[in-house]
């Protein structure tokens, strides 16, 4: 039976007549078998009912039939792709237009203005993926034809076999002829022949033309193998011709990576990156609900890196190194764990910090979470691109191995030291991504489709702030510990905007985490080749220190002034799901919202 039974009509009609709210649920809990059992407050079934949006049914409507169109339409090059997405987006666009916004709860306005503002991104998001790929065009005009052979497919239309084995031959030689212009645009200036053909571009722009060419030699296999064997007459037109053209779409997408970009075919470990520009931070920037410019924020980042360096100084001072941090950076760093005693390590420290958590009262950690989060350790290869730890509801732990150079040992087993590890524990399980992870499947969960790491990020780093303040690190080694990753942020916004402003090269990105932040040269590596793989979104590493502080200011404006508890103000939170912290903050503080909301609250003190 379809999950999706409600018509779209249906749907629109359910807004504009917004039935009042369901105001039962029985208790989750009652309805479990022993032995297991919920003695936590989020069992209450009043705050179970209250999740229930009425815009619920209408996103999860959409979710279905993008999904539908996403699996559909595979091709990401393909203009009929690009077509319908925009019909779909503006007709949801509609739809959100004609919704009664005065009707509406306060919480389920909150889900309007989110879900809005998210589709007015992917507005922006698919337009900003067109022009890339208008600007890599020239590098791949084969593009169309196939995407119209797996569009032809999925429509089950007819065949000519001949014909098309023609169309493969001329596919062929106008490869071969692409790589041609292209090797003759790598020549300098004066030293092509004019008569030449020569094709131009970018590094950044050849790399996206390499993916590309490397999807679109997988769509055509997939095609062929649709036919072959299944149809005599495909085969014997097209099995030659189709074996020619899936060599030459090897070679040219080798000859980009190798010859334009200047990177081995087998090496997965150079960073390249592809920096987007002022405008499009400023379009992320809109999107995430922060109203500063890019300048603004590396201004936020030098002035908090500045205190650290200060505070950094302070705790050197302690151990005996004067002004020299490094030093004292070196002693902590030096002060890791034997090999095997890490798991055991990690361990103590996240039962220390949740003892800390129960002790002030500070936030909610249900029995079942504390049950069941676990630990794994990280390989090798995932320890290139993750050389520290990461969380959710397992933690997963760097340290090295036997068959690691001796180099790359002391850089893990100094890299993840015991007071480095004080900091990163409680941020990746308790009371960080770990309870984060256990809350958001339980709270919400339909506005996982608005997820941002201003939320996801800037609580864990928040927590760093507020346990700074509250004394958790108490040495000056661990207060080194937690200066080290608090500068690490505001690197991170530094060489991460800079780079996209083009106005920092990947290398100098590595220098500035080793020289400023005191990183190890082989994490400093790993760390930018993260940040620019293509895995994270441009305002990723911005959103470590910016969601904190954004979460820093609510708490003083909450909590510090007496209006809320630790532990109500946590835990509201977490029940919100990953959502903008200023959306947070419109909830908490019963905010007056308007359908066409902008993003406006200033929550950093110059």
């Amino acid at each position: 039976m379809s999950r999706y039974r409600l018509p779209l009509a249906a749907i629109i009609l359910l807004i504009a007549t917004i039935s009042p709210p369901v105001t039962g649920i029985k208790s989750v809990g009652a309805q479990s078998p022993p032995p297991y059992s919920i003695k936590n407050e989020d069992a209450d079934p009043a705050k179970l009912a209250a999740a229930d949006s009425r815009l619920r049914p209408v996103i999860d409507r959409y979710m279905a039939d993008l999904t539908t169109l996403q699996r559909y339409y595979v091709v990401e090059s393909s203009p009929v792709r690009r077509a319908k997405l925009q019909g779909f987006y503006g007709e949801w666009q509609k739809i959100l237009a004609g919704m009664n916004f005065d009707s509406l709860r306060q919480d389920e306005q909150i889900d309007y203005i989110l879900f809005r503002n998210y589709i007015e991104h992917e507005v922006r998001e698919l337009d900003l993926r067109g022009r890339a790929l208008d600007e890599m065009a020239p590098l791949i005009p084969f593009s169309k034809q196939i995407a119209e052979y797996e569009e032809s497919r999925k429509r089950m239309e007819k065949i000519d076999p001949g014909k098309i084995a023609a169309q493969l031959n001329d596919l062929n030689k106008q490869i071969a002829a692409l790589q041609k212009a292209v090797e003759t645009g790598l020549l300098p200036e004066g030293k092509a022949d004019p008569k030449l053909p020569a094709i131009r571009t970018k590094k950044p722009v050849a790399n996206r033309a390499f993916v590309v060419t490397s999807n679109l030699r997988e769509t055509l296999k997939r095609w062929f193998e649709y036919y072959n064997g299944y149809d005599p007459l495909f085969t014997w037109w097209n099995e030659q011709t189709y074996k020619a053209v899936d060599q030459s779409l090897q070679n040219y997408a080798t000859f980009l990576r190798e010859k334009v970009v200047g990177v081995k075919i087998t090496e997965d470990t150079a960073i390249i990156g592809d920096p987007i520009g002022r405008d499009r931070l400023l379009s992320e920037l809109a999107y995430e609900m922060i109203p500063y410019t890019p300048e603004e924020i590396l201004a936020i980042a030098d002035k908090e890196f500045a205190w650290c360096e200060a505070e950094m100084k302070k705790a050197s001072r302690e151990l005996g190194f004067g002004d020299d941090w490094k030093k004292a950076l070196e002693f902590v760093k030096n002060k890791y764990v034997e090999p095997g005693k890490q798991p055991e390590l990690v361990r103590m420290l996240a039962e220390e910090a949740l003892t800390f958590l129960d002790k002030n009262d500070l936030v909610t950690v249900p029995e079942l979470a504390r049950e069941t989060w676990r630990m794994e350790m990280l390989s090798p290869r995932q320890q290139l691109v993750s050389p520290f730890f990461l969380g959710g509801e397992y933690i997963q732990v760097s340290y090295p191995t036997n068959t690691m150079s001796h180099e790359a040992k002391m850089m893990s087993m100094r890299g993840n030291n015991p007071h480095f590890s004080r900091a990163t524990v409680h941020h990746e399980l308790f009371p960080g991504h770990g309870l984060q992870a256990y809350m958001t499947r339980r709270y919400r969960s339909y506005r996982s489709l608005f997820g941002t790491p201003f939320w996801g990020e800037g609580w864990s780093l928040y927590w760093e702030f507020l346990l700074w303040d509250m004394k958790f690190p108490q040495t000056p080694e661990d207060r080194i510990g937690f200066l080290f990753w608090r500068s690490h942020r505001c690197a991170r916004i530094i060489f991460s905007l800079s780079f996209h402003l083009e106005k920092m090269t990947p290398q100098q990105c590595i220098d500035l985490l080793v020289n400023r932040v005191g990183h190890e040269v082989d994490n400093a590596t790993a760390e930018v080749r993260r940040s620019f793989a293509g895995n994270y979104g441009p305002l990723y590493q911005a959103a470590y220190m910016l969601g904190g502080l954004q979460f820093y200011s609510l708490h003083r404006e909450l909590v510090d002034s007496g209006k809320m508890k630790n532990r109500d103000f946590h835990d509201a939170i977490l029940m919100e799901n990953r959502i903008p912290v200023e959306m947070v903050r419109a909830i908490l503080t019963k905010q007056k919202l308007t359908k066409d909301y902008k993003t406006s609250w200033k929550f950093y003190k110059f």
